[in-house]
């Protein structure tokens, strides 16, 4: 751990991860049922994802700064049956417990509470070594749709042991050249489904991983010159904040054990990338992908400097650029990104999601939603956001969630919530408001509306600032005009600065 020094050896982890697994087993869980983890980054998280992952089990990482009721949403969606969460998050991860009728075995990791069976306890009784068969189990992370609560990504089971290896091994490994002589940083929350499967990859190889409790720009360089650090992965905030650093700041830190720091998650401005192969060399490498993996673009550092801008070309699946009507676009002609030939996946619980994305002709190709063209040499170009999602310092934000919970207040008449340019974010929350009939638009009501969103869902998604209106654009068929709101915001705005 890169704050408190806390070391983890490999033995630690694999008989803490035995433990559990038993415990578990014990308790009655089997191949196909399903765990989760509400945690802060801390040491002990990664054994309760190998435990699942060497015991048939999906696990979910669920974000740690959710509200009680959304925590509590995922934790009876996915039909969780043991939860593992900390001090620090006990007491939402109690009240989330009310909205899930059959999470049986809640353990928390820290201090005695009467709320929760002490983790320390519950897995102490239980021996060290593994279980006679140890399925491979999966992570189900769940990922939100432009409309509606988040969706559970789940894959099916491979039917073999965790011995025969993971997939994000094989594109660590394959892809990325790491190995057991690699030390990785993960300066993310490892509830993020890359900051989680690039340091399991790491781990099942064999390498080193150090862990940012949470990230800071100063530490983490400092981080890498203390740790000879040779891989990692980011967000393009966390480059922006580092370069917003003095020059002679930044140059007083070693960056020269840096072999690979890959970055996804959102677009990363032309200029921001270029600032940073000048500092740290051309070691950026950068992926386009979704939690749902149905297809993985990659661009290499020497490529992207030929062609400033492409998120890269597919490793896994195909790419094919679709029209509205489902045909095919031209190379340079922008469309909705639909993958091909990817693996197989479903959003647990709903059949409706899960068809919704696939292609208009039903040849079995589906799509994030985000819209791009392919040059004439297949390299694939972003142009546009997945329905108006907010990308917020690397984090995916969807508006109607949060429409949701501000039309339901009684002075709002309407309201539309979208991404506006934040220098440092990228983008930040922002909500055009309607006022009830006889309530007055102004800074008060921006306060109150403010605490409303607080109330009810995580801080994060709260927007920082509210514009009021007479009346919202709707088209006669009440579909929100949204990019008449939005637009302004972006007309003059040069998106490559």
């Amino acid at each position: 751990m890169a704050g408190s020094g806390e070391v983890v050896t490999y033995r630690q982890l694999d008989e803490r991860s035995n433990q559990l697994a038993r415990l578990w087993r014990e308790r009655g869980l089997v191949t196909g049922d399903h765990v989760a983890i509400f945690s802060e980054n801390q040491p002990r998280f990664f054994e309760v994802m190998w435990a699942a992952l060497r015991s048939g089990l999906y696990v979910t990482t669920i974000n740690s700064y959710l509200s009680a009721e959304e925590v509590g949403y995922i934790l009876q969606d996915s039909g969780a049956r043991s939860l593992v969460t900390t001090s620090e998050k006990a007491k939402i991860a109690s009240a989330a417990m009310q909205h899930a009728t059959g999470c049986v075995v809640p353990l928390l990791i820290g201090d005695a509470d009467p709320r929760f069976e002490p983790y320390a306890d519950a897995i102490g009784s239980m021996s060290t070594d593994p279980l006679d068969e140890q399925p491979a189990g999966e992570m189900m992370l769940y990922s939100s749709g432009t409309t509606g609560r988040p969706k559970g990504v789940k894959r099916p089971l491979s039917g073999k042991s965790v011995a025969d290896g993971m997939l994000i091994a094989g594109l660590v490994s394959g892809v990325f050249g790491m190995s057991g002589e690699s030390t990785y940083l993960s300066p993310a929350p490892l509830y993020h489904s890359a900051p989680i499967g690039f340091s399991l990859g790491v781990q099942s190889l064999g390498g080193t991983v150090v862990a940012m409790e949470k990230f800071d720009p100063v530490d983490a360089l400092h981080l890498i010159g203390k740790h000879a650090i040779t891989d990692s992965q980011w967000v393009p905030t966390m480059f922006i904040r580092m370069l917003k650093l003095d020059a002679e700041q930044r140059s007083g830190f070693d960056v020269s054990s840096m072999r690979v720091a890959i970055h996804a998650a959102a677009p990363c401005p032309v200029a921001v990338k270029q600032q940073m192969m000048d500092w740290w060399g051309p070691v950026l490498w950068e992926y386009y992908a979704g939690t749902e993996l149905n297809g993985f673009c990659l661009v290499r550092p020497d490529e992207w400097l030929a062609r400033p801008g492409t998120v890269g070309r597919p490793l896994i699946g195909s790419i094919h650029i679709l029209d509205e009507a489902g045909d095919n676009q031209p190379a340079n002609v922008p469309g909705t990104i639909y993958f091909g030939d990817g693996p197989a996946y479903e959003y647990h619980n709903a059949p409706e999601k899960t068809e919704s994305v696939k292609d208009p002709r039903g040849r079995g190709w589906t799509t994030l939603g985000d819209v791009g063209y392919v040059d004439d040499e297949g390299w694939l170009y972003l142009t546009d956001r997945q329905a108006f999602m907010i990308i917020s310092g690397g984090v995916n934000i969807y508006p109607q969630e949060i429409e949701d919970c501000l039309v339901l207040h009684p002075k709002v008449a309407d309201v539309a919530v979208f991404g506006i340019p934040d220098d440092e974010m990228g983008e930040a929350v922002h909500a055009a408001v309607q006022p009830a009939e006889g309530i007055a638009g102004d800074e008060a009501l921006a306060v109150e509306l403010r605490s409303h969103v607080r109330e009810h869902i995580a801080h994060f998604k709260c927007p920082q600032r509210f514009e009021f209106h007479d009346e919202l654009p709707r088209l006669p068929t009440g579909k929100l005009y949204k990019n008449k709101l939005r637009s302004p915001h972006w007309d003059n705005r040069d998106r490559d600065i």
